[in-house]
């Protein structure tokens, strides 16, 4: 596994690339200071896994990055580690193509678990608060995907979705378009939409990315109680 980071912080990027190291020593890391160097990376190796973006680069907009990588890399995924653990900021990035974003104050066991869901197919971001209309299902309702032990969906019968609803939540969770969901499920783009809003309100949201959060938390919340489970 290849590991792209990005931190203008010379200390920070250094305690990044020994901790990942450290937790699993087959790890390459690349670690960069700035948005130019990142771009200089990406163009000379197309090997790499991962990309972990620190939002205040002292050369551009960590933000700016992210949607530059997430256009020109698409299949690349982006976690954002940041100083900030501002809602506002988790929208944004997750918005803008994140797979996932980690508070730099985070446990080391959450940044482990944050990559390996990330890698799974999932997509990590830390406890917060979604408004009011977000309804979440009881935690021990949502079963495990069989595809991975890190990736967790909620059960849409629960939710109330029917089997094509929950196809499309799936590809949601991915960050794909309305064309490219209907493409893979060979579904007119229209009915997609009209899936697509019942997800929405099935979810208590308004927005695709808040849809994104919300089965993003479920997923923690079961982590979280198996763990317990387990100790």
């Amino acid at each position: 596994m290849k590991v792209l980071l990005v931190d203008d912080h010379p200390l920070i990027l250094a305690a990044l690339q020994t901790m990942i190291q450290e937790l699993d020593p087959d790890v390459q890391v690349t670690a960069v200071g700035s948005a130019a160097a990142a771009r200089s990376a990406l163009a000379t190796e197309r090997e790499f896994d991962l990309v972990l973006l620190d939002l205040q680069l002292g050369d551009v907009s960590g933000f700016d990055v992210l949607v530059e990588m997430r256009r020109d890399h698409p299949a690349l995924p982006v976690v954002v580690v940041s100083a900030s653990d501002r809602a506002s900021d988790v929208i944004q990035a997750i918005d803008l193509g994140a797979m996932g974003f980690v508070p730099k104050r985070a446990s080391n066991d959450t940044l482990v678990e944050a990559l390996r869901l990330v890698m799974a197919g999932g997509i990590y971001v830390p406890p917060m608060h979604l408004g009011n209309n977000a309804r979440m299902p009881a935690p021990a309702a949502i079963p495990t995907a069989e595809s991975s032990p890190y990736q967790v969906t909620p059960s849409f019968e629960e939710l109330g979705l029917t089997p094509r609803q929950a196809d499309v939540l799936t590809q949601l969770l991915q960050g794909k378009p309305n064309k490219e969901i209907a493409r893979r499920l060979g579904l007119s783009v229209e009915t997609v939409k009209d899936h697509v809003q019942a997800v929405l309100r099935a979810l208590g949201v308004s927005s695709r990315t808040q849809a994104v959060l919300a089965v993003s938390q479920m997923t923690q919340q079961r982590l979280e109680r198996r763990a317990l489970a387990r100790g």
